[in-house]
């Protein structure tokens, strides 16, 4: 019988108990980047640091980074002090990577998006976003298949193709309104309210008249006006899987079907580059052939489901009978509203 007892106080050497979890949240998060640039670098050097290294918009028109009276904490509060936890999450990830700031002073901010990490998301970033076609289907072709580099062959002109890294902290609207104003070639005399409309019609226009995922649009759209661009963008008809084939060359070849579910996403919002949630309008297509449900397509709409949200993605449906009642559009905001909250 183990002499060992359960009250009996540990052995000189033996294993110390394990320290408390770190614990994830914007209060975290924020005192380590503080730390970690205040005690790593001069009150000059963090003032380029954060305006010219990170590129880091200061929101305040009554003062300066440059004002002698703030101290080091007070510009780096200046900058990120109405931040969220994505955007103190983006941050931290840039920082780890871009900056050269000593190991003991970032090894807060790496247990931290370690323990971040641990709460899901997707684990590879985002490389190809294909969105917002309002023609024919793209041709695509794997310009280098050891890359992964796609290249549109034919009909590119219908779809829109997001070329740059997706930021650590999301996909804003206001970051899609820059890329907009460069690849449409607006001048910066062009508001970017007027860039932000532009774009807004394009990517409308590729929901045509589907009027229940035009509400879903709409409403979030209305977001803008009220929390302003920087909030993460509504992206609508995202391709997920790529079927080289049109359904009507499978009928042809006689091949019934997709070998590929859900090719394209209803709508994608990118909460961080690892955040992405999916939602979906189901019309009766998705579970009905004509008036009559149908098993078959009910299961395979849900085990996409499955592999979704095994990828990492987190996926929200909304029936399209419940899109066409009066109170619809109340219900929507009310759930835009819960799920930034809960993105936080």
């Amino acid at each position: 019988m183990s002499s060992f007892n359960l009250f009996d106080p540990p052995q000189a050497g033996a294993p110390s108990a394990p320290s408390a979890p770190v614990k994830v949240s914007s209060r975290a998060f924020r005192s380590a980047i503080e730390e970690a640039l205040i005690h790593g670098y001069t009150r000059k050097d963090l003032e380029t640091v954060l305006a010219e290294e990170l590129k880091l918009p200061w929101p305040k028109a009554d003062q300066k980074p440059t004002d002698d009276d703030l101290s080091k904490r007070d510009v780096v509060r200046g900058y990120t002090g109405s931040w969220g936890l994505s955007q103190l999450v983006g941050l931290s990830r840039r920082m780890v990577v871009e900056l050269d700031i000593a190991g003991s002073l970032l090894a807060d901010l790496a247990s931290l998006l370690a323990e971040y990490d641990r709460g899901g998301g997707v684990a590879t970033p985002a490389k190809n976003l294909i969105f917002a076609a309002n023609g024919p289907k793209p041709e695509l072709v794997l310009r280098d298949a050891v890359s992964n580099d796609i290249e549109i062959v034919r009909n590119g002109e219908f779809c829109l193709i997001f070329d740059q890294p997706i930021p650590a902290d999301g996909l804003t609207y206001s970051t899609l309104i820059e890329w907009w104003r460069m690849r449409q070639d607006l001048g910066e005399d062009v508001s970017q309210r007027q860039v932000g409309l532009d774009l807004h019609d394009r990517l409308r226009s590729s929901l045509g008249h589907n009027s229940v995922e035009l509400r879903v649009f709409d409403t979030y759209a209305a977001r803008y006006r009220e929390h302003g661009f920087q909030i993460p963008a509504l992206i609508p008809q995202v391709y997920l899987h790529f079927d080289p084939m049109t359904q009507l060359m499978r009928k042809k070849a006689g091949h019934s079907g997709s070998p590929l579910a859900r090719q394209r996403m209803d709508f994608l919002i990118l909460f961080s580059n690892r955040h992405r949630v999916v939602l979906e309008v189901d019309g009766k297509q998705h579970y009905a052939n004509d008036d009559t449900a149908s098993p078959t397509l009910y299961s395979e709409m849900v085990a996409e489901d499955r592999r979704l949200r095994l990828s990492g993605y987190e996926v929200y449906r909304f029936g399209g009978a419940e899109l066409m009642h009066d109170s619809a559009d109340r219900m929507l905001a009310d759930f835009f509203n819960q799920l930034a909250e809960r993105m936080q």
